[in-house]
């Protein structure tokens, strides 16, 4: 079965073809936001006129009409846009300057045509798996208003999986664009990490990192081709001549491995739980492949990548932050910030050292079982759902949500890459997401078994009472 190209690549090649102005894609996009954001709460900031002022210039041929050409963009408040504030949905930073510079990838979404209607919501400093703080309050989902979209790239998820825009920006250091995509039924990657050129040095330095998510395969690959390439300053990023020879799917034999767990924290919840081992035997399906189960115990036999993924991530943001500027303001912080930074505070060196040292081990037990063909299922988050203010239970206290939750952080640390794709729905009718990881730069072949699992199980492009972007073109 063969579907449609993604939004992405009908607008702007109606854009650059002349069929359809910047100036009516971007309005569009802006009475979207409009209409839906008083229930979902996705914008940190709007910037209607400046956005219609950058679609007239592509309209009059004064900016770039490129892969991008006049698709409206938000940008994740956790990255510089040059000219407006980066607040990271903080209160503390409620009146930090703008900023003097683009991001990267920001940066290049604007080379390829982008238009910034705005920025997106995220939980405080991006250290959530929901998307609520003091500053912008809650973000909710748009196939489920009471619950998350997930964070920390939530506002962008939300907006994109909603139809409100065509783009958002995302960053992943321990989820963060795998967790609202798959909560929000989108395809997302978090890349090799360097794949994407790093400028300046995350708060999470060796464990974040931008990536894209869309509403279908070929649309992320083409956002991957426009967001990926090195940049002066970043020790790991690969050069053009190497991202070049990627591998690609290529017909060869590919070893499958499947997991419900890669840490033991239990079983899954039964709703996941079934869901994951339905969309594993379509995903064997899908691929031809035999499936290789692998349990959670003994899974990493030196320590666990999950645990020392917080020990190292809290302290390091402490040190991004400033141990002063972090305990002068934590009255100001939201409770799960507060807890989340007073245990940096309390990291030893002699702890933090460790855990890094423990990083190779765990990236040569990921090493040892992908080789060069290997594949390993999980699913992208081990919950059905939780409210949109971050709690499990309405009974219960805000708080960080447990690691039982997750999924995600190994391949932040150990660097490999990985994607999820919708595949299935779950007991809250929230998309179940599930998540394959691969060896490192194989990113490409991600994407190729995203499209074939597209074109054999194709999801749905928008939430349900939200419209495709792309139907700008049929009004």
């Amino acid at each position: 079965m063969t579907r449609s190209p993604g939004p992405l690549h009908v607008l702007s090649a109606a854009v650059r073809e002349g069929r359809l102005s910047a100036s009516t894609l971007v309005t569009s996009s802006i009475e979207r936001l409009e209409a839906a954001n008083p229930d979902l709460n996705v914008l940190a900031e709007a910037t209607f006129d400046e956005a219609l002022g950058a679609a007239a210039a592509i309209d009059h041929g004064k900016r770039p009409t490129g892969p991008l050409a006049g698709i409206p963009t938000l940008i994740k408040d956790l990255e510089d846009w040059r000219g407006h504030p980066t607040r990271k949905g903080s209160l503390a930073l409620r009146d930090v300057a703008p900023a003097t510079s683009n991001g990267v990838v920001p940066q290049r979404l604007l080379d390829a045509g982008a238009v910034i209607v705005g920025k997106s919501t995220l939980p405080e400093f991006a250290i959530e798996g929901y998307t609520a703080n003091l500053l912008t309050g809650v973000t909710r989902n748009p196939w489920n208003l009471d619950l998350s979209p997930g964070g920390s790239s939530g506002g962008s998820a939300a907006a994109v999986a909603a139809g409100l825009v065509g783009v958002a920006s995302a960053t992943d250091g321990g989820g963060s664009i795998r967790i609202p995509a798959s909560f929000c039924g989108l395809v997302g990657l978090k890349p090799t990490n360097g794949l994407i050129g790093r400028w300046p040095a995350h708060d999470w330095i060796d464990y974040s990192t931008d990536g894209p998510f869309a509403t279908s395969s070929d649309d992320l690959r083409l956002l991957l081709d426009v967001m990926a390439g090195p940049i002066a300053g970043d020790p790991t990023a690969p050069t053009r001549a190497f991202l070049a020879n990627m591998a690609r799917l290529d017909g060869r034999p590919l070893r499958v491995f499947a997991a419900e767990r890669t840490s033991p924290f239990g079983p899954l919840p039964s709703g996941v739980e079934t869901t994951f081992h339905e969309a594993v035997d379509a995903f064997a399906d899908v691929m031809k492949a035999t499936i290789t189960w692998r349990e959670p115990e003994g899974f990493f036999v030196d320590g666990d990548p999950d645990l020392d993924w917080f020990s190292v991530t809290t302290a390091e943001h402490v040190t991004s932050l400033g141990r002063a500027w972090v305990e002068e303001h934590m009255g100001e912080f939201h409770v799960s910030t507060q807890e989340f930074l007073t245990a940096g505070l309390d990291v030893t060196a002699e702890e933090y050292l460790n855990a890094r040292r423990r990083r190779f081990r765990y990236v040569r037990t990921m090493d040892e079982l992908l080789g060069d063909d290997g594949l390993l299922l999980t699913p992208t988050l081990a919950s059905a759902g939780y409210l949109a203010d971050g709690r499990l239970r309405a009974d219960t206290d805000v708080h960080g949500l447990p690691p039982e939750v997750y999924s995600t952080a190994v391949q932040n640390v150990t660097g490999h890459p990985a994607l999820t794709f919708p595949f299935g729905m779950l007991p809250t009718g929230l998309p179940f997401g599930l998540q394959v990881t691969a060896a490192h730069y194989d990113d490409y072949l991600l994407l190729d078994v995203a499209d074939l699992v597209e074109a054999a199980y194709p999801w749905a492009r928008s939430a349900p009472g939200y419209e495709s972007l792309a139907t700008v073109l049929a009004s």
